[in-house]
C-alpha cells in the first residue's frame, strides 16, 4: 500500500507540473493589477489614460486609480510619479503623509515608477536643488531641467534595454547624473541617462504618456 501511496504523489505531482506548464502564460490575464498614479501635480490624468490603455492593450486585468490620500498607496502594485515641478511634489508629499506611506511600502510590495519631474524624486542625490527631498529609491544623482534650459521640448529616437527603438518625448527634463550600486542604465541621450531601473523601481526622465507605444509598459508592469 505504501508502494502504491507514493506512485500516487508522483503522479499527483507530474500532474501538477504538467497543469502549472501549461496554462503558465495565462497568470498576466488572471492576475488583477493594482496601479496609482500620484495626484498631487503635473499630468496626472494623462498618465492615469495611458496606463489604462496599455492595459487594455496587452489584455490585461486592473484598475487605475488617481492617488492623493496615504491611505491609498498600501493598496497598489504600481505607483507612477508624474512629471510637474519636483519641489512642489515633494512638499505636498510630504504634508500629506504620502512620503513617509511610499517609503514603508515601496520596501516590500510597491514599484515606484517616476517620469520627469517623478525621476528626480526617486534619486538618492539632487546635484543643483536642495529645496527637493527625494525618496532615495534609486542610487542614482540627477540634475534638474537639464535640457530644459537648452530647448524647452523635444522628441528623439532613444534605445531602451528590453524594448529597443522608442521614440521619447521629453519636456523641460532633468538628467540622470551617475547610476551606482544596483541602478541599472536602460536608455541613453546624448551620452547622459535618460532611464534606469533599481530593483522593481524605474526612473525615466521623458514623457511615456505622450505617445502611443505601449510596450514601454510591458517593461515597468513587467506585463
Amino acid at each position: 500500500m505504501a508502494h502504491i501511496s507514493l506512485l500516487l504523489k508522483d503522479w499527483v505531482r507530474i500532474v501538477y507540473i504538467f497543469l502549472i506548464s501549461r496554462f503558465l502564460y495565462l497568470l498576466p490575464i488572471l492576475a488583477f493589477m493594482r496601479i496609482g498614479v500620484l495626484g498631487i501635480q503635473g499630468d496626472v490624468s494623462e498618465h492615469a489614460d495611458s496606463a489604462e490603455r496599455a492595459l487594455q492593450y496587452y489584455g490585461v486585468r486592473g484598475s487605475v486609480e488617481i492617488v492623493r490620500k496615504k491611505d491609498r498607496i498600501k493598496n497598489l502594485d504600481f505607483l507612477i510619479i508624474p512629471g510637474g515641478e519636483s519641489t512642489t511634489i515633494s512638499r505636498l508629499m510630504i504634508r500629506s503623509g504620502i512620503y513617509d506611506e511610499i517609503l514603508k511600502y515601496a520596501e516590500d510590495t510597491l514599484s515606484v515608477i517616476g517620469t520627469c519631474a517623478g525621476s528626480i524624486l526617486m534619486a538618492r542625490n539632487i546635484l543643483d536643488d536642495e529645496r527637493v527631498k527625494p525618496l532615495g529609491l534609486m542610487n542614482m544623482k540627477v540634475r534638474r531641467n537639464f535640457f530644459g534650459r537648452q530647448r524647452e521640448s523635444f522628441e528623439t529616437n532613444i534605445h531602451i534595454k528590453g524594448i529597443g527603438k522608442y521614440h521619447a518625448v521629453f519636456i523641460r527634463a532633468p538628467v540622470i547624473d551617475s547610476c551606482s550600486g544596483n541602478c541599472e542604465v536602460l536608455a541613453t541621450i546624448e551620452n547622459k541617462i535618460a532611464m534606469a531601473r533599481e530593483d522593481r523601481h524605474y526612473a525615466l526622465i521623458f514623457h511615456p504618456e505622450l505617445t502611443e507605444d505601449y510596450r514601454i509598459y510591458r517593461l515597468l508592469f513587467r506585463l
